[in-house]
């Protein structure tokens, strides 16, 4: 039988994807593309935010529809969250995020059975699900060693959804390294829902960043994201002295007004947070650091507003995320007074994409004329792409072998 499967969301739920797709392998069922020729759909959902929701629930619809006869598995974020109106569209499968390095057994047992199957857990009680992938369809391999969320930001659903903080076992995080790089994966992308969290035993993010630098086929690796309140004097002096650990951080700054950051129960102020902006770029002045900042949260008024888009000049973002804030029902921020327009949220959020676009631009042109090194991702007519360590995207007019590393001239 034939499987495809749709992914939303971040980059746990392609890890999460990737290792589904290693079980239904390794249970003798054939992936194919074409999703017309699945005989099983599985989606992972993701409910970040209402958007997410919408569009989760808009392709679940559209698979119901136009191939009725596929076994319909989904799992997920959204599923969590939404569990009473999931339950309604008569899926055959239906899981939150716990068990998802069953599925193969779970759609074997279907096919036996023929009787729906659905289960969730409570996310807040949870160990951590061990999964484990061999080889990535990318060119860039992630391993997913931490799950969950602890720090219950206003605004943000994740937390109930994801479940407590709680972190793979540190020698099973590096023997998937090794066995990624055996594969011939040469950048290993280490992700979670808080990476920076991450503790196994007397092992945290730190030890295992210096671990895998050890192993010689991986050259590169890199880090979904980091909180600003985990730069701590260890992690800064890995920094320094892992080579290997790439030239691009990104950190959440989500807002840059005090005061909103109070409201979103964020645990730093714009002085910390530019304190430490400033001991990393002490340590890599090219570094290239990113973010993500939510526009519209509620009491964002228009003079806190431009506040944030100062304070992201003021530190020289090389790339913002933008995200219109998304009310989330079940979260503190839901029930605040003064909730900001959808209209006046997109006006921000141009705003901020615009100032995004001249900072990005900005930093691309600091090393015009530069070598550096090139993950090559693709091919396409005769000229190669990849992105650097500091993850500028570069364009070479040479055909070059894809998942390797090149010195190149920018």
């Amino acid at each position: 039988m034939k499987f495809n499967i749709v992914t939303f969301g971040c980059k746990v739920n392609q890890y999460e994807s990737n290792m589904m797709k290693e079980k239904m392998l390794h249970h003798n069922f054939s992936y194919t593309d074409v999703l017309e020729e699945a005989n099983i759909i599985i989606v992972n959902t993701c409910t970040v935010t209402n958007t997410a929701d919408n569009k989760c629930l808009k392709e679940i619809r559209k698979i119901k529809r136009e191939y009725p006869k596929a076994i319909l598995v989904v799992a997920g974020c959204s599923s969590q969250n939404k569990q009473d109106y999931y339950q309604t569209l008569d899926i055959n499968i239906l899981i939150g995020n716990k068990d998802k390095s069953k599925i193969a057994d779970l759609i074997l047992d279907y096919l036996k059975t023929n009787k729906n199957y659905l289960k969730f857990y409570n996310e807040r009680a949870l160990e951590f699900e061990d999964m484990e992938i061999s080889d990535y369809s990318n060119t860039r391999a992630f391993i997913k060693i931490e799950d969950g969320c602890d720090n219950f930001c206003s605004y943000c659903i994740i937390p109930y959804v994801r479940g407590s903080v709680r972190s793979k076992d540190f020698a099973k995080v590096i023997e998937e390294a090794k066995s990624l790089s055996l594969n011939n994966h040469e950048e290993i992308v280490l992700t979670g829902i808080h990476t920076g969290q991450y503790k196994s035993g007397e092992h945290d993010l730190s030890d295992v960043i210096r671990e895998i630098a050890k192993i010689d086929g991986i050259k590169r690796i890199r880090l979904s994201s980091i909180e600003v309140t985990e730069l701590n004097a260890k992690f800064l002096d890995t920094l320094k002295n892992t080579p290997k650990l790439c030239n691009h951080l990104h950190i959440p700054l989500q807002s840059g007004s005090d005061f909103i950051l109070k409201k979103m129960n964020r645990k730093y102020d714009l002085a910390y947070f530019a304190h430490k902006i400033k001991e990393i770029r002490e340590i890599r002045p090219d570094i290239s650091i990113t973010t993500d900042i939510i526009v519209g949260h509620p009491y964002e008024t228009e003079e806190l507003f431009q506040e944030t888009c100062r304070f992201a000049q003021a530190i020289n973002f090389a790339k913002i995320h933008v995200f219109p804030y998304s009310k989330r029902e079940g979260t503190l921020a839901a029930k605040m007074p003064e909730q900001v327009s959808d209209n006046e949220k997109k006006l921000r959020a141009r705003t901020l994409i615009n100032i995004s676009k001249e900072l990005e631009e900005n930093y691309y042109k600091k090393f015009k004329g530069k070598t550096l090194d090139v993950l090559i991702e693709s091919i396409t007519n005769n000229k190669s792409m990849g992105h650097t360590s500091n993850y500028l995207t570069v364009t070479l007019d040479e055909v070059l072998e894809i998942g390797k590393i090149y010195e190149r001239r920018l």
